[in-house]
């Protein structure tokens, strides 16, 4: 039987990657959110459309009695590659 988890209402807050989408516009993932996969072609129409997919995912998890998910921890992370790394 599956387990019910409490409804929780409230402000969520999810990390996003946008990408650009060849030929144009952008693409948007959420990785705590598995599946989820929108676009836009504009920057705030990916941000839009990421924010609506992101209410409607959760909203599907409420109503199913699935836990909601942490956001992951996003960090950026800089490298320098110099030409002596690469010449053989």
């Amino acid at each position: 039987m599956k387990r019910k988890a409490p409804i929780t209402v409230g402000d969520y807050s999810f990390t996003i990657l946008v990408e650009p989408n060849d030929p144009d516009g952008y693409l948007v993932t959420c990785p705590a959110l598995p599946g989820l996969v929108t676009e836009g072609d504009t920057l705030d129409e990916a941000f839009a459309m990421a924010k609506d997919a992101i209410e409607a995912y959760l909203i599907s998890l409420i109503k199913h009695a699935d836990p909601i998910p942490e956001d992951k921890m996003a960090f950026p992370v800089r490298v320098r590659i110099e030409n002596e790394q690469i010449a053989a």
